[in-house]
């Protein structure tokens, strides 16, 4: 029984402000990477933010954070954001169906309960009887946030539709597990790697990251998670068609060396027409 009690620890998490922050915002990431905007590429667009509703239970992450990723989205799919609906040929309209966390607690063993007291309080004359305190082997508290957002556009003239982006649900996750009281080991997707809290090494595993679209147009897709630097709008690749590190990214046709080149899109060949954007 000693060596039992010499194993075994046990750890708090007191505040999970961040948790709950980093389960929604991951939540929405994912939604808002889903959405591509490269049919109204070249176009002037004008983002309509009236059903984005702000709730003030949700902290930082809210209907503002959705705004600013949806105008980095449509902005990296070289769309020309305009400040006013008038200046703009097409208006996208987007909406948020659900924002929001849950908390859910499994516990493998017994857990608190005072049926005893409560069966006891109906006998007279009977004894207060405590609580029976929890006796847990594992547990685990789980944290998930979900993400459901929408858009679609159309003119602003002749008001005729000419595209949706589909429902896009989201889900972002975060786990504290305790054994034998040890813990709590943090994991779900809004960690690189599951590890004990407070430590620097105890990490093993890891999670995969959610990509942006890769659908065929003629303007490369551009991963909403990842650092990117444009030219002149485009994303800019080096010559194996990775992302360059600097924005400046001049052709020069006289080195040897591979230089940077903003992607262009492809020319039409005869008899065949290639893949455009919304006109």
């Amino acid at each position: 029984m000693v060596i039992g009690t010499a194993v075994t620890g046990c750890g708090t998490t007191k505040e999970q402000l961040a948790t709950q922050q980093l389960v929604l915002s991951k939540a929405v990431d994912r939604s808002i990477a889903g959405i591509d905007f490269r049919p109204m590429s070249g176009r002037t667009v004008y983002l309509d933010t009236s059903y984005l509703k702000t709730s003030k239970d949700l902290g930082f992450v809210n209907a503002d954070y959705v705004t600013s990723s949806l105008r980095q989205q449509i902005v990296a799919a070289g769309c020309l954001l305009q400040d006013s609906s008038s200046d703009a040929d097409i208006i996208v309209e987007a909406r948020i169906g659900t924002l929001g966390a849950d908390d859910h607690r499994v516990t493998f063993g017994v857990p608190e309960n005072n049926s005893l007291s409560s069966a006891a309080s109906l006998l007279p004359n009977a004894p207060s009887l405590p609580s029976i305190p929890e006796f847990a082997l594992a547990r685990r508290d789980s944290r998930e946030g979900a993400a459901k957002i929408a858009a679609f556009a159309y003119e602003r003239e002749s008001r005729k539709a000419i595209w949706q982006s589909g429902i896009r649900e989201s889900s972002a996750t975060a786990r504290d597990t305790y054994v034998l009281g040890i813990g709590p080991f943090q994991s779900g997707s809004i960690r690189e790697r599951t590890k004990l809290a407070g430590s620097k090494y105890l990490k093993f595993g890891g999670t995969a990251q959610q990509d942006s679209p890769h659908e065929k147009f003629a303007r490369p897709p551009v991963n909403y998670t990842a650092e990117t630097r444009f030219q002149d709008g485009w994303p800019v690749f080096d010559s194996e068609g990775t992302f360059v590190d600097f924005i400046e990214a001049p052709v020069d046709e006289t080195s040897e060396e591979p230089t940077a080149i903003a992607a262009q899109p492809p020319e039409a060949t005869d008899g065949e027409e290639p893949e455009t954007e919304l006109r």
